[in-house]
């Protein structure tokens, strides 16, 4: 069934408004999955912040044609059947959501991404991504580092304090 062109140019303003706002666009093949898989699928997206878009290659470079970082990006690699995976806040919660999922699934295979910026990531690039901290694990342990000194300090000092008050208790005996 073909789309209407007043449908496509509303999916295509759609689109330019989610990738503009896009830090990390991430696209692969899913030849393959069932529905019941895919909905799974946008399920893990939905919990991680991701949003999982299948549409037509065609519309996704009209949409990045229109928007100014993305006009030079090359687009080649958008052949096939393509689900593309988007998020506004992480920069690596598409490429960890695809990568999980595809740990599981077979069928569904990384093809590449693009940054905010328009750089294409191929699809070790995105591998790798996916392969590293959350931006939440990534504050976590700066935190846990910075604060490590400190209770180091404070283990070292209560227990010379216990031992302070042991031998003090032992001399008043």
């Amino acid at each position: 069934m073909a789309i209407s062109k007043d449908k496509k140019n509303e999916l295509v303003a759609d689109l330019t408004e989610l990738l503009s706002n896009a830090k990390t666009t991430v696209y692969a093949k899913y030849q393959g999955l069932t529905v019941a898989e895919l909905q799974e699928l946008r399920k893990d997206a939905r919990e991680a912040g991701v949003q999982i878009k299948v549409v037509k290659n065609r519309l996704v470079r009209v949409a990045m044609g229109q928007i100014a970082v993305y006009k030079d990006t090359d687009t080649t690699g958008l052949t096939g059947q393509l689900l593309y995976a988007v998020s506004n806040d992480d920069e690596v919660a598409p490429a960890k959501v695809l990568a999980e999922f595809a740990k599981k699934h077979n069928a569904l295979s990384l093809v590449g991404g693009f940054s905010d910026l328009g750089a294409n990531l191929s699809e070790d690039e995105v591998k790798a991504l996916a392969a590293m901290p959350s931006k939440n694990e990534l504050i976590a342990q700066v935190v846990a580092q910075l604060l490590s000194p400190m209770t180091d300090s404070i283990s070292g000092l209560s227990g010379g304090l216990s031992g302070i008050v042991s031998g003090l208790e032992a001399q008043a005996k």
